[in-house]
């Protein structure tokens, strides 16, 4: 299985905006670190079941081949205050939120539904049918 935090392993206009992102959110005082970038399929189904057929919460609507990971086009990330992260104070996260989109990524936390804080993604106007098919992001 493999459930990757490496920036080298996001698509090339994904990576590109992904570093700037971490380097704004240092700029300001933020750190942030990446908990995951690319993942393959046996690790998106192991993440979706989650909740429905493995202990823990559900953390993910999307089965594999249905997530911005499966296709190197999103990173999840969280900000650490003093080293410690920071998972439920909502001030921090609008402001994260709105340094990466300045970086033009889309950030989840902005969904209508199922919100995710921590995913920032990358789909050069493209769909998850459209690489299914085998396009590619540029």
């Amino acid at each position: 299985m493999i459930n990757s935090r490496n920036l080298d392993d996001l698509a090339p206009p994904v990576k590109q905006r992904a570093e700037a992102f971490i380097a704004a959110a240092k700029a300001k005082g933020i750190d942030l670190l990446v908990t995951s970038t690319y993942r393959d399929s046996e690790s998106q189904n192991a993440l979706y079941a989650q909740g429905r057929t493995a202990p823990g919460n559900i953390v993910t609507k999307a089965k594999a081949g249905q997530s911005w990971h499966n296709w190197r086009c999103a990173l999840d990330v969280v900000p650490l205050v003093n080293g410690k992260a920071i998972w439920d104070d909502q001030g921090v996260w609008k402001q994260v939120g709105e340094i990466g989109k300045a970086c033009g990524l889309e950030w989840a936390g902005d969904w209508k539904t199922f919100k995710e804080f921590p995913h920032f993604q990358y789909t050069g106007g493209m769909t998850l049918a459209q690489l299914q098919s085998g396009s590619v992001i540029v």
